[in-house]
């Protein structure tokens, strides 16, 4: 069993303008999970999904990445159907959904106001990302969702921006061999208005299986 990263703690104080936003949350909803979002997944698996970060009423809610909104819905549903989850997903992190072969993080930790991390943000939530990767011995391939997710990994792997652009689709070789695999984000923005579809989804994610063979 890989050792377990370096996370960042429930009161993390890295970020200022997160941790006051997590605050007012912890007050507003006292119920939910308001706090920097762990990983799902055993670090043993060969593929590595990289989100934006918590959504509001979503993972910073439930606990879980991607558990619980509607970016959830496409990205687990689509894992279930290509055999890379098992069990079902009922939105919440108790659910007993199980994923195979995969992981899931985000490049940051707790939901940022109006889905926007600033770029400090991102930067200090960037070891997390790193010791994540460095924690996977048999990680081969990286699915990033949107390009703040491409860019986080890519920074975190010490590779500059210039060097890959964000495409949807795109699949790219890092210089230590992992493959890095480009999708629009799931969001509910991008599915409603058919930027994403469901059938360009699940081509990029057979994609990543692919290539983590």
């Amino acid at each position: 069993m890989a050792a377990a990263p370096a996370e960042p703690g429930r009161d993390c104080p890295l970020c200022p303008r997160l941790a006051a936003f997590r605050a007012d949350n912890r007050a507003k909803f006292p119920d939910w999970h308001n706090a920097p979002v762990p990983s799902f997944g055993s670090l043993d698996a060969r593929l590595l999904i990289v989100g934006l970060g918590p959504g509001l009423r979503g993972a910073n809610a439930s606990g879980r990445p991607f558990t619980g909104d509607w970016a959830g819905d496409l990205l687990y549903g689509t894992l279930l159907e290509l055999g890379l989850a098992r069990g079902t997903y009922a939105e919440r992190a108790d659910d007993g959904l199980e994923l195979i072969g995969c992981r899931i993080t985000n490049a940051v930790r707790c939901v940022p106001p109006a889905n926007r991390p600033t770029p400090a943000e991102i930067a200090a939530c960037r070891p997390f990302l790193a010791a994540e990767m460095a924690s996977m011995p048999g990680l081969r391939a990286i699915l990033a969702l949107g390009s703040i997710a491409h860019d986080a990994v890519l920074k975190a792997r010490g590779v500059r921006k210039s060097v890959f652009a964000f495409a949807h689709g795109a699949r790219h070789r890092l210089p230590d061999g992992i493959a890095l695999i480009d999708t629009y984000h799931t969001s509910r923005l991008n599915t409603n208005t058919g930027r994403l579809t469901d059938a360009m989804f699940r081509a990029v994610m057979r994609e990543a299986i692919e290539a983590t063979g």
